[in-house]
Formats: structure tokens, sequence, C-alpha cells
């Protein structure tokens, strides 16, 4: 007969038969009400009475009494697609199995958990609750990796199935790894939840059928806020001018509008800007490739320009028709001793976007962590897998390439042109780096979104294609904009008053980009946003949609969540700040770059000092030893150019360069461990520094308006984040997103991990055979 379902030591029930076995006393707590608890690492002893109903059954009559069961929200045009009941949202831990048992929905706009007692969930879900996607809402643009368990075995789900799993695990975009049992399941809720999750999330699909113009379509006669309130949009001559204008280029360059209606290249902007000399009847001749595109202008006059290439041509007519024309675009740009231009090949002599691929799918397995147990046997290889990825590389490299470029233009007081294939990927990601490193107005939130309406969504970042929304390449994705916003991530943290948006900013953005609610993200050109937004070849009588802008962020949190997403420590004005030099470090329980120090002596022995203590010495020395010369031979003028703004205190509403030596590049904690609860500080972290900050700041802020009675808007918006900080039973080093879902009894040395390896003394003994640290 039929045993009842209890989870083994491996976290395990096993299946029911076709009339499922339930304990009847519920001993082990698997099919209680609300949340599900397994018992530590002893097994349950057997009931001694077998009941031999359904689960569904025996929560029918709690149904009927707390009919509260949580209801599915359904955005305007969204439609309801397949459900399963009965459905258990695991937390997997080392020897038990716990979680909620409700509904698993899929919508053609997300993927969506209903638990049956929503007194389960956290009571302060959420003073930072996003109100378009919950926290146990997944975009189908966001599923990343669907997983299906077969008799304890991890096989990926695609196609059409011949056996459905046990258990579904889901792989985000935004690093949450969802847990769904399906043992208690109806099969044929089975069949049909799993098969329209793979086909939804997988089935290559066409523009038009995107959850974007469903949702904007039903939301036609809700009222928007005018995009221009958050961003400058670039979609017309005057926002052109105007930041000519700003940027005082004006005198060299001028907006034209050749391309209106996109007469002459669907890839260009209606508007764009072109050097005075250049007669506007060039722009058409190569479908805008050859022409430089100006993109700022600095202080002295120089110019950061961008140029696609010209289409590789056999014919040696052809050829010589090409040649011909670069050299008199090149005259107008390059007119020596008054004009220098300095060329960079971004597609020869820069990264590929093969490597940033390669290197990202690498990097972001290091947190798609299922358990606890996962999490601490990898957390001894932590430094060789963060280094094998080599993303933290990357960032290094695009951020030193900022700097070369930046020292052309500010010590060289040469004009810089980026060079690019289609001038849409690494050109937008290094002349978006430098504007935000040499122009203040680029580090406030306005400057800052449209800085990326100019570059990226105006200058034609293929969003849909980078971020694989249609499922139609996989080779295409290519997480370019993500890697930009981690560069500047990297001057966020180094230089936190020099700008007014937070981490947390730059964190629920780089979510943002799978929310098909918003236009910003969800296409490759403006040509093919107006087109099929309906602003071209339309009737006179068609209306075109109105779609959303993400830098809307009402749409998105409350007025009291938004405040995380402003700097209270901001710097509006210049200040002199004696003590202020360097910015201090923090140690983070898993260190968040690898232990490379900059040191001008040789590095001997003793080079991990006061870095690791003697034990990760040993574990970690020949593995980072290829890194130890990751500070590569600069160029004269450039190591002068960089070492002579080094030496000066930072001043924040000027030049802005990151410290790029090995271990200043540090992981970006927020957005990549937020999920796991082991990488966590409990009421620690910067979070826990910020927030007596803003207490002082708070205490004296009161004390200067009894002084000069009078309160000002912004003194009101600090001591409102201040007590959400304070107030939050989620503070911690990863705050606001911090999940308190797993809570592993491991000590900080994973025991585990080192059996293989001997004890410390055995290790301490081996010291030469591992590591010597005089040869390095």
């Amino acid at each position: 007969m039929g045993g009842a379902p209890a989870a083994s030591a491996g976290g395990r029930c096993e299946r029911p038969p076709l009339l499922p076995g339930v304990a009847a006393s519920q001993g082990g707590g698997m099919l209680g009400k609300g949340v599900v608890g397994g018992g530590g690492g002893t097994k349950a002893p057997k009931p001694s009475f077998v009941s031999y109903v359904r689960p569904e059954e025996i929560h029918t009559n709690e149904k009927e009494v707390t009919e509260k069961e949580v209801t599915l929200h359904l955005l305007p045009g969204e439609q309801l697609l397949c459900e399963a009941s009965t459905v258990l949202k695991c937390v997997q831990e080392d020897s038990c199995q716990r979680g909620i048992y409700g509904r698993l929905v899929c919508t053609d706009f997300k993927i969506a958990f209903l638990g049956d007692d929503e007194s389960a969930l956290d009571n302060d879900e959420t003073q930072f609750k996003n109100k378009v996607i919950g926290e146990n809402d997944i975009t189908l643009h966001c599923v990343d990796q669907i997983y299906g368990v077969f008799d304890e075995k991890k096989k990926t789900l695609f196609g059409q199935l011949k056996k459905y799993p046990e258990k579904l695990i889901i792989h985000c975009k935004d690093l949450r790894v969802f847990h769904f049992c399906l043992r208690y399941t109806k099969e044929e809720e089975v069949k049909r939840i799993v098969s329209g999750i793979i086909h939804h999330t997988q089935a290559p699909k066409l523009l038009k059928r995107l959850f974007l113009f469903s949702y904007a379509t039903a939301a036609q006669n809700h009222t928007a806020t005018d995009p221009k309130n958050h961003a400058v949009m670039f979609d017309t001559l005057q926002d052109w001018c105007w930041e000519l204008e700003r940027t005082k280029g004006n005198m060299k360059y001028k907006a034209v509008s050749v391309n209106e209606g996109y007469k002459v290249c669907e890839r260009l902007p209606a508007y764009f800007v072109v050097p005075t000399p250049l007669p506007e009847e060039d722009v058409p001749r190569f479908h805008g490739h050859g022409i430089p595109i100006w993109c700022w202008s600095c202080h002295s006059g120089c110019a950061l320009l961008k140029m696609s290439a010209l289409p590789k041509e056999q014919d040696d007519g052809v050829l010589q028709i090409q040649k011909n024309f670069l050299d008199g675009i090149y005259k107008t740009i390059h007119r020596p001793p008054y004009e220098i231009v300095k060329t960079e090949d971004l597609s020869s002599n820069f990264l590929s976007l093969q490597e940033i691929q390669t290197a990202y799918s690498k990097f972001k397995q290091l947190f798609l962590i299922d358990n606890s147990t996962e999490f601490w046997d990898t957390d001894i290889k932590w430094f060789s897998l963060l280094e094998s990825s080599s993303w933290l590389d990357i960032i290094r490299r695009c951020l030193k390439k900022a700097i070369e470029i930046i020292e052309c233009l500010e010590a060289q007081n040469m004009n810089v042109l980026l060079l690019e294939e289609n001038a849409s990927d690494l050109c937008c990601l290094v002349s978006s780096l430098v504007q935000v490193m040499m122009d203040p107005h680029c580090r406030t939130r306005f400057g800052f979104q449209s800085l990326v309406q100019k570059e990226w969504i105006v200058g034609g970042h293929c969003f849909l294609d980078r971020c694989n929304h249609l499922r139609q390449s996989d080779k295409e994705e290519v997480p370019v904009f993500l890697l930009f916003l981690d560069c500047v991530w990297q001057l966020v943290h180094q230089h936190p008053p020099a700008f007014e948006f937070t981490e947390t900013y730059l964190t629920v953005l780089s979510d943002s980009l799978y929310i098909p609610i918003f236009s910003t993200f969800f296409f490759n050109s403006p040509h093919q946003k107006d087109t099929n937004m309906g602003r071209e070849g339309q009737g006179a009588q068609s209306k075109p949609l109105n779609l959303l802008t993400v830098w809307d962020w009402s749409v998105q949190f409350e007025p009291k969540a938004q405040t995380l997403l402003k700097n209270p420590l901001y710097v509006e004005k210049p200040k002199l700040d004696k003590g202020q030099r360097k910015g201090t470090h923090f140690k983070h329980q898993r260190q968040l770059s690898l232990p490379l120090t900059q040191s001008k002596s040789s590095p001997k022995r003793g080079f991990f000092r006061e870095e690791t203590d003697h034990l990760i010495k040993n574990l970690l020395g020949k593995r980072i030893s290829k890194l130890i010369n990751s500070s590569e031979e600069l160029q004269d003028n450039f190591r002068e150019f960089y070492d002579s703004w080094r030496s000066k205190p930072p001043n924040y509403h000027g030049l802005l360069l990151p410290h790029i030596e090995g271990p200043e590049i540090k992981v970006w904690a927020q957005r990549y461990l937020r999920w796991i609860p082991e990488a966590q500080i409990l009421g620690g972290g910067r979070v826990a520094t910020l927030s007596k900050l803003l207490e002082t700041m708070e205490e004296v802020q009161r004390l200067q308006e009894k002084i000069e009675e009078r309160h000002h808007s912004q003194e009101a918006l600090q001591a409102e984040a201040a007590l959400l900080l304070r107030t939050s039973a989620r503070l911690s080093s990863l705050f606001p997103f911090a999940l308190l879902q797993r809570h592993s009894s491991k000590p900080v040395l994973p025991t585990s991990g080192w059996k293989a390896l001997g004890d410390e003394e055995d290790l301490a003994k081996r010291e030469d055979e591992f590591v010597d640290l005089g040869d390095v």
C-alpha cells in the first residue's frame, strides 16, 4: 500500500501512487497549511495511520474556511494561460525540505506562484516592493534556463517532453532560482503547466506578439507622465541642439535632420549631430556608414565621435571609392594643428562580443545556487572560479579603455573617433563610460537617464537581440548593457558622494531589462520602435501606441521605496573635505575581489600579508598567480596622467576616474549575491554604515532647523530613507533585496570541502609543495 510522503535525509519525497497516501497526523508538517517545515537531519517516524486521499482534498475544507487564497492580479491585457494547484514552492536546505503550498500559474506576461497562506510570507515584505513584479513572479523574458528533476537527476528541459518531472527548477536572468515540487499535483495539471512554461519562455516569438503591445493596447486610456520629465529623450532636433549648447559643442558641430522619416538609414536615429564642415549630402552615400557622429564635447573643445565601418568590398573599384570618401571625411575632422583626431578601432583592438558572452556565462553560474550545500562546496573554490570567468578582468579593461580615451581628450587635447562595425555595442559602452567619468551632469539621475537614452536607446543598441527577447538566437545574446551598469557600479562603489543615484537604482534598472511593459529596452532601433508603435505607415485614423518609459519609476515603486534610489550622501556642490582622500574599503565575509595588491616593491613572500590569513594563502597561492601582473605595462603618458589624478583629492564635480588595479575591481554584491542568504551579513556591511550616517545627518538637520526655523524637502527625503533603514527587518549587507529564506548551520569555513585536504596542520606542512610565494 502507500506510505506517507515524508522528506528523506536528502530532501526528497517519494512520489505518491495514483491515490496519494497522506499521513493523517501531519507529523512531519509536510502537508500542513501554509509554511511546510522539514525536521533537520533525522528521519521522521513512520505514521501509524495512512489516509488514501489526495493532498488537494485535505486543503479543500481549509480553503472553504479561509477563502483568503491569494488572488492572481493581472495587468491590463494580461491573460491566464495555464495553472496547477497543490504545488510546493521549496526552499532547499542540507537535510530537509521546506516550502509553501499554492498555485503555479503562467500568463502571457509572467510565471507566478500564489501561496495558499498569505500570512506565511514575510510581513515586512517590503517596504521596497515592486508594484509590477512580486517576489514570486518571473516575467517570461526573465527566464534563463528551465530544469526538471527525474529520479533525483537534474536535466535541462526544452521542446516536447515524453516524461514530465517531479520537480521544476527555474533559473532567472536576475539570478533568482525557484524550485517547484510537483509530486502532489494532478498529472494532467503537471503536463499543462510544464509544457506551457517551456513553450512560452523558449519558443521563438514575433515582435508584435510580445506582451508589450498587448499591454499598450489595453492601457491606452491610462494616463502616463511625460517622459521628458525624467530624461531628455533625443527624439527631436531641439533635444540635440540643447545637448550641443549644454556641452559647448555648438561651435564645431551641428544637429541635422537629413534622416527624418528614416529615409537615409533605418539604423540611425531621425536626428543626430555631425561636424559642421561635413556636407549633409555625404550622409546618404553609404547609408550612414563612414559618417562621424558626435557623442559629446568636453570643456577644452575636444569631442568624442563614433563611426560605423564601411561594408567590406572585394571589388577594387568600390574599394577606391570608399577610400576617397573616407579621405574626404577625415579631412573635415582632422585639420592639424587645430583639430587632431585619434582613431580607436574597437572591433579589432578591444574586447569581442564573444569574450563578453563567454565570461558572463561562466560568471553567472557562481550565483545560481540551488541550496546551502552547493554554496559551501563552491566557497572553497571561490577565487579560482571568479578568476577563470574573466568577468572582473573584462570590467577592468573597459574602465581602462575609457581612461585612455579621457587622457587623449583631457591631456593631449585631441578628438577621439570610436570605430566599430555598426557603432552600436562597444561604442555605446565606451562613450557612455567616458561621459560618466568626465561630465558631472551624467552622474545625476536625470543626466544618467538622458545619457542612456542618447547613447543606447537612440544610439541604436540592439536590446531586442542582445537580451534575446524574441528567443530567436542565443548567439546574439550578449550582456553589453549589463557590463556598462557593472562598470558604473564600480565608480558608484568607489566614489559614492559623486552620484545622485544609488547602487539600488542600478540594480532595479538591470532588472527592468526584462519587464515588457516598458518600451525602453525592447527594440533594436528608434526606427523599429516608431514603426511598430504605429507612427509610420499608418492611416490618419490609426492612433499610435503610447508605450511606457522605464524612467517613470512611479510605475514600479511607491514614493517611499523610491527614496532608496536617491543617494542621500550625494554632494550637490563642490566641497573641500580636508580629511577626505582615497576611499576606504570595507571587508565582506566573502571577499568580492581577487586578493591582489598594488605594490611598488616586487611581490615576493608576504604578498598576501593583511589580505588573507595563513590558511587561505596555502589554498589560493598558485591559482591566482597569473593575475599578479594584471596591472599591465601602461603607456608612459597614460600612467603619468592616471597617477597625477590619483595623487589629488577627488573632485566629485570634476573628472572622476576609477581605481582599476586588481582588488579595486569588485563583485557587484547587491545584484549578484542578493538571493543567497549565506552571502549576506545580517545587520552589517556598507548599509549599516549608511544607516548610522543618515541618523547623524538627521540629528544635524534637526538642530539646523531649530536654528534656521525652516524645513527643506531634501531633508525630509533623507529622514525618510533613514527611517526605512531602521525599521526594516531585512537590514543586511544586501539590503533591500536580501531574502532570509535559508538558515544554514554551516560554519564560516566549509568543513565538507576541507576533509579531502586534511586539517590545518597538514596544510601548513604542505606549504612549500602547494605554493612558494618567494618564486612568484
